[in-house]
């Protein structure tokens, strides 16, 4: 078993390479370093794969508290309505008649003017436009197969498997900001909004990326799937006010419509 490296000395390298904080010819010269210093290599390896396992933990966290929250609501569901069941049995034996005639009214009356209820998991996928991935090509299936394999896996619903396939791409065979955003789209579309946010966050904060602009709007959409709607509104109105972002437009549908409540707003 190969014995821990002492991060220490590595560490605050390490995390400005991670994020992309380094200028070029800091990047460069760090990239240079690795290929020389055992111990920095070392140190990067064992860096990411504690970053790769505290991600893995992220989203099955996530997984089991949705899974509690489902648990809760449909327990919830099933006592009203056995309460209600049970009122329904108590006045159709006293009234049986004068109830069924007011149940028909009052049930006609509803069905014509009730509004249907807002369920924001159906309107968060309405209004969601996902990436499109990088296109098809030799060059990329020839020079980076890794990524070529990457991207038919999202274009087919294989969103773990995209995910696999860019993990294990080398991290000088492409932009950081490639690696962060493709990173969050991958983790968004399997609806784990809170894994998806850092990476979505880091490449919108990246001066001079192409991919920042596209970032703010996947990272405006990932704080509504985890409701946090004061977040989601601030980073889709960005969005819809920059008249060069291809987002501009779903941006502003969105944000037109008024769907995003807090959840207690559709009670």
């Amino acid at each position: 078993m190969t014995p821990p490296v002492d991060l220490r000395p590595y560490l605050d390298e390490l995390e400005r390479f991670a994020d992309g904080q380094m200028t070029p010819e800091e990047q460069e010269a760090f990239e240079v370093r690795l290929e020389q210093d055992a111990g920095l290599a070392a140190a990067y390896e064992q860096y990411e794969q504690i970053t790769s396992d505290l991600r893995w933990v992220a989203g099955h966290e996530t997984l089991r508290h949705r899974l509690q929250g489902l648990d809760m609501r449909l327990d919830q569901r099933q006592e009203a309505l056995t309460r209600m069941r049970r009122r329904q049995r108590r006045q159709q034996r006293r009234w049986i008649f004068v109830v069924a005639g007011v149940l028909i009214a009052v049930a006609g009356l509803w069905l014509a003017l009730r509004r249907p209820a807002r369920d924001p998991q159906r309107d968060w996928a309405r209004y969601y436009v996902p990436d499109a991935g990088l296109p098809e090509s030799a060059a990329l299936s020839s020079h980076r197969p890794l990524l070529a394999e990457a991207m038919e896996q999202y274009r087919t619903g294989h969103y773990p498997a995209a995910l696999h396939a860019l993990r294990r791409m080398p991290t000088d065979n492409m932009g950081q900001d490639t690696v962060l955003y493709y990173t969050g789209v991958f983790l968004l579309r399997q609806n784990q909004a809170a894994a998806a946010r850092p990476y979505l966050k880091r490449v919108s904060q990246m001066p001079g990326s192409t991919l920042a602009s596209k970032a703010r709007y996947h990272l405006g959409m990932a704080y509504w799937m985890a409701n946090q709607t004061s977040e989601a509104r601030a980073a889709l109105r960005e969005v819809a006010s920059d008249s060069i972002n291809p987002y501009r437009k779903p941006a502003r549908q969105v944000l037109d419509a008024k769907v995003i409540q807090p959840a207690d707003s559709s009670q």
